[in-house]
Order: structure tokens, then sequence, then C-alpha cells
């Protein structure tokens, strides 16, 4: 298997991991917002007529609380997959740029030997016709 074709495989590999993180990213993104919108829930749960926040004001904010802590965590997680994302993008890029090398120079080698080749048969055949 030559250079170009091995290259080829690994870009691939690579792509089906920056998607990966790509998608666990979108996953912990979607979770943030998720938890954002219970505290939000919560909250207006609290703020209601017919709410026991009065009785239980402390089970109401450590819910809030938790949301937003959720929320937090996932944002974090979220930047850390981000972050995995780039460095994936610039193996990708680094990759497919070394298999265009790559390939290009066994291009240039086949023609090379192509050439070599020819120059073998007409100058073997040289000195039959005389």
């Amino acid at each position: 298997m030559e250079k170009s074709q091995r290259l080829a495989r690994l870009l691939k590999v690579q792509n089906q991991l920056k998607a990966l993180h790509e998608t666990q990213r979108a996953g912990h993104l979607r979770a943030a917002h998720e938890a954002e919108a219970r505290a939000s829930e919560v909250a207006a749960r609290k703020d209601a007529p017919d709410s026991l926040a009065a009785l239980f004001p402390e089970l109401y904010e450590r819910s809030i609380a938790r949301a937003f802590q959720d929320r937090d965590h996932a944002l974090s997680a979220a930047e850390t997959e981000a972050a995995k994302i780039a460095v994936e993008t610039a193996r990708c890029r680094l990759l497919d740029r070394d298999r265009q090398i790559a390939f290009r120079q066994e291009e240039r080698a086949r023609e090379e030997r192509d050439g070599l080749e020819s120059v073998e048969r007409m100058l073997g055949r040289a000195p039959d016709s005389k």
C-alpha cells in the first residue's frame, strides 16, 4: 500500500474522530440549554401565586443552583470538546496536505519510471533495427 493511500485511510479516521467530538459538543450544548430551561422553569414556579416557595424556599433555591451548576458543567465540557475539535481539524488539514504531497511524489515517480522504461525500450530496439 502506498503512502498516499495509508494517509487517506488515516485522514478518514481523523475525520470520524472529529465528527465524534462535534457530536459530543452538541450533546453538551443541548444539556446546558436543558439545564438553563430547568432553572428558568423552577424560578417561574417559585414566583407563581400557588407556589410552595414560602414553605420550602431552600428547596427551590437548591434546585435552581443545581440547574445552573449543571449548565456550567455542560458548557465547560462543550468548551473542552471545542478545543478537541480544533486539534482534530488541524490534524486533518496536516494529514490532507501530507497526503496530497505523497500523491504528487508517487505520481512523479510513476511518470519518471514510465519515461525510463520507454527510453529503455527505445534503446533496446535501436540496435535490432540496424
